[in-house]
């Protein structure tokens, strides 16, 4: 069913460049078609006033565990990459066909094709056939693929293919059953610790790769100075790589596991102040392209445990765009640069055309106030469980009204 055509009225677009402009947009037949002086309204079409709000694009969070539609709609996400980690994994061609068809019409998903059977690191997947049934990428999971001659291959075949490969990045070889970084923290609480230097060795070894092959590159999380220190080299070089981050590595440090807070149980493990603050400035100079959510809700009966045996994962989809917009207030980014990182850095990865706001692209649309205040309550969260870190904090910033492909979402 096509939607009504639409017109948002007294909006401050947020353009993929320059401040937010005062002006008004017009969608129909599900895609923009009208920016400024020519988005007037028609007979027939509903009209939106939008009295001073943002009008940006719905975010496109790449690198969920879960979909998760309530929370997904209350943070302004209008698609989101699903992780192939799944029970059984997207492995498979006709689990891809499903997940892709699985959030319509009000939100789409983008399945992350299993970059080896059963995620076990070792025989590729059929990528070519997955790509085809509807993945718009291919992913090694939870866990980095520790043979180099398997990723060689992945890297080539997905060169060919034109596919991004999207990698975690730690030595699994060398973090083994660590739940956190090396250092003073982790030694006076007793917790079972690797060095930071995992995440960068990983890095450097799948860089190297793709360097080789002509791969594209993404690399989900990249936490550290040293990590990030090799990717900022690696793009000067010409290497297809770019690099996303939670909120949780630039908020967060591993200070915030003294009380043994399970909601404050990652993957990759939070990390020195100092690689925080290293994380926000590669975010303020471009080193990372994308900020995604992790969306991954843990009920009590993996978060209720010690810390040890607790499993890793945030649900952070309703807070992905009040804690981004936490860098526009510091002057660490503009808007139209967090909506570069929340929306159109991850639509162009998957090849998508959707995450901006221009003529012809898909109408994923949200209003926002950017500057409503609210409190986090984990209790009280539209998200399936309420494993945040950020519970009782403050933040600002609320979508006020959702579109996907120019139909309003309730």
């Amino acid at each position: 069913m096509t939607p009504q055509p639409l017109v948002i009225t007294n909006g401050r677009l947020v353009l993929p460049t320059g401040e937010p402009m005062a002006a008004d947009l017009r969608c129909q037949g599900g895609r923009i078609v009208a920016l400024g002086a020519e988005a007037v309204a028609q007979d027939g079409d509903a009209v939106f006033d939008a009295r001073g709000a943002l009008v940006a694009p719905g975010l496109v969070d790449l690198g969920v565990f879960a979909i998760d539609k309530p929370a997904f709609h209350f943070g302004g996400i209008t698609r989101a990459a699903l992780m192939p980690d799944q029970g059984p994994p997207l492995d498979h061609p006709a689990r891809v066909r499903f997940a892709a068809q699985s959030g319509k019409p009000d939100f789409w998903v983008h399945p992350l094709a299993a970059a080896t059977r059963g995620l076990e690191g070792a025989e590729l997947a059929e990528l070519a056939l997955m790509r085809d049934a509807g993945a718009r990428a291919v992913s090694t999971g939870r866990r980095w693929i520790a043979d180099s001659g398997v990723m060689l291959r992945l890297l080539s075949y997905c060169a060919m293919l034109d596919l991004v490969v999207v990698t975690h990045a730690e030595d699994d070889g060398i973090t083994g059953h660590a739940v956190a970084t090396a250092g003073e923290v982790a030694t006076r609480l007793g917790l079972p610790s690797a060095p930071a230097e995992a995440e960068s060795l990983a890095v450097a070894r799948d860089i190297a790769l793709a360097e080789m092959t002509g791969a594209r590159l993404h690399i989900r999380q990249v936490t550290t100075a040293k990590a990030l220190d090799l990717v900022r080299a690696a793009k000067l070089r010409g290497v297809q790589v770019t690099a996303g981050v939670t909120p949780a590595h630039f908020m967060l440090s591993d200070l915030e596991l003294v009380d043994f807070r399970t909601f404050c149980r990652f993957s990759p493990p939070l990390r020195a102040d100092a690689d925080r603050k290293a994380v926000i400035a590669a975010i303020g100079d471009g080193t990372i392209d994308v900020i995604a959510s992790g969306h991954d809700p843990r009920g009590p009966e993996d978060k209720r445990l010690p810390f040890a045996d607790a499993e890793p994962g945030m649900a952070g989809a309703e807070t992905l765009l009040p804690l981004t917009l936490t860098l526009v207030r510091d002057g660490v980014i503009d808007m139209a640069r967090a909506f570069a990182l929340l929306a159109g850095n991850p639509a162009a990865l998957l090849g998508i055309n959707a995450g901006r706001l221009a003529v012809g692209a898909e109408a994923d649309l949200a209003v926002i106030h950017p500057t409503r205040p609210w409190v986090v309550n984990s209790d009280k969260m539209a998200a399936s469980a309420g494993n945040t870190p950020f519970d009782r904090r403050p933040v600002e910033g609320r979508v006020l009204a959702l579109w996907k492909g120019g139909a309003r979402i309730d």
